[in-house]
């Protein structure tokens, strides 16, 4: 079983940055590949970032270039998973969720853990 339980988010202003956390529990976190989703009202979560085990990333080409996640493994089965938001924009206002492990393909949706999710806001 894993636990996520995130934290960060909040208002900021457009061209701001923002760092969120998830802390990561129960399994190695280098054995699981993590990522973050984001969502608005009335949309389908959408995939942020993901990085793999070995610490391979993969970013949607909306963030690439200003999103970096990363992640602290500080104990076997204790980790930090981070995801640094730079020079953000009103685009980028949504519910963030990290979640690990997932069912199909790591860009769908569909993961076996989910963080409770955190608002990002960000003001023009």
């Amino acid at each position: 079983q894993v636990q996520l339980v995130e934290s960060g988010g909040g208002l900021v202003q457009a061209g701001d940055s923002m760092t969120l956390s998830c802390t990561v529990s129960g399994r190695s976190a280098s054995t699981l590949i993590m990522a973050w989703f984001r969502q608005t009202p009335g949309n389908e979560r959408e995939f942020v970032a993901a990085i793999w085990g070995g610490g391979n990333t993969d970013y949607a080409g909306s963030v690439k270039g200003r999103f970096t996640i990363s992640r602290n493994i500080a104990k076997s089965t204790l980790a930090t998973l981070y995801l640094q938001m730079n020079s953000l924009t009103t685009d980028d206002t949504a519910v963030y969720s990290c979640v690990a492990d997932p069912i199909n393909h790591f860009r769908e949706a569909r993961y076996y853990y989910w963080g409770q999710g955190t608002q990002v806001t960000v003001s023009s």
